[in-house]
């Protein structure tokens, strides 16, 4: 088979078929040689692919049993992965809320219990009205509540390689609203209250959010994207520089220096412990630490929940 016929091979699988092109094109590179069978170029490209966006995907998420439709029990098919099957799973979403969702991703659900202190901390001393340009979402979106309870009015960008997971932040955009001050209780509240959808999720003003598919390697639509939005603008790079380093070394380090100049902060934040075991990591990253110190003015270094922040700018 030709490089194309095997990109064609690798995307076939449902947990690669909505990944951008040159994603997929890189992981494939590493093993595109001659020593290996087109069948261990296959799977060795899908491994690379897991490692790379395990922390991110979900299967919880993606199960067609979570999203299938109330009144009906048909478990959709294989040519429902677009944006038809994504209506199926939003019905699941508008019955049980942004807070469930968030609970059934790992990265989220490690978050929720300090969205509400996190994004304070981040934020503080800026404009209310502010653009939020996150790379790497997820399902971040689905947190957008959070800056409506902090009093910011927020323009909400999501910048996501896995189209599933755009798809469904689109769909909520568009079809909810966010949440009222009153239904959130004291605006300083670390976790977002189980809530009743049909009162709160659809009340107040129309969410100003948009979620892009888009690879974080396409650097200059990113900084286009950027480039687009109202000042003042926070860039959001949460548990992202690991996987950007599995498929280009010191790539984030180029990223960095591109998109700093044309923020007004950053936050950048990676692991220091295991999601499961809970264990933590021997490996500080100093390495990307010390590259923000040496190049950017750090104006917050904070542990949350397992995860380190590093907020700072030009």
């Amino acid at each position: 088979m030709n490089k194309q016929e095997l990109i064609r091979k690798i995307t076939e699988k449902k947990e690669f078929s909505q990944l951008p092109e040159k994603d997929v094109e890189m992981a494939f590179a590493q093993f595109d040689k001659d020593r290996y069978l087109d069948e261990e170029k296959i799977k060795l490209t899908r491994d690379l692919l897991r490692k790379v966006f395990s922390a991110f995907t979900s299967t919880k998420i993606l199960a067609h049993k979570n999203f299938c439709s109330t009144k009906s029990k048909t478990t959709p098919s294989r040519r429902s992965r677009g944006k038809d099957f994504v209506g199926q799973r939003i019905l699941k979403i508008k019955e049980k809320g942004s807070e469930w969702i968030l609970r059934k991703h790992l990265s989220t659900r490690e978050r929720l219990p300090y969205y509400g202190e996190l994004y304070e901390r981040i934020l503080k001393g800026m404009a209310k009205k502010v653009s939020v340009i996150d790379l790497g979402a997820g399902i971040n979106g689905f947190s957008y509540g959070y800056f409506e309870s902090l009093g910011y009015d927020v323009n909400y960008i999501g910048v996501e390689a896995i189209g599933q997971f755009v798809d469904l932040m689109n769909y909520y955009f568009k079809n909810t609203k966010n949440f009222s001050k009153k239904n959130f209780g004291a605006t300083k509240s670390k976790v977002m209250p189980s809530h009743d959808v049909s009162k709160q999720d659809f009340v107040g003003k129309k969410i100003s959010g948009r979620a892009i598919h888009l690879s974080l390697f396409e650097l200059e639509k990113i900084k286009r994207i950027m480039g687009k939005t109202k000042k003042p603008r926070v860039v959001f790079l949460f548990k992202a520089i690991d996987s950007l380093e599995m498929l280009e070394r010191d790539y984030s380090k180029q990223l960095l220096l591109e998109i700093t100049p044309l923020a007004d902060r950053v936050v950048v934040s990676f692991a220091t412990r295991s999601m499961i075991k809970r264990e933590r990591f021997r490996v500080k990253r100093i390495w990307i630490v010390t590259f923000i110190k040496d190049n950017f003015k750090i104006i917050d270094d904070f542990e949350s929940g397992g995860e380190r922040y590093v907020v700072f700018s030009k």
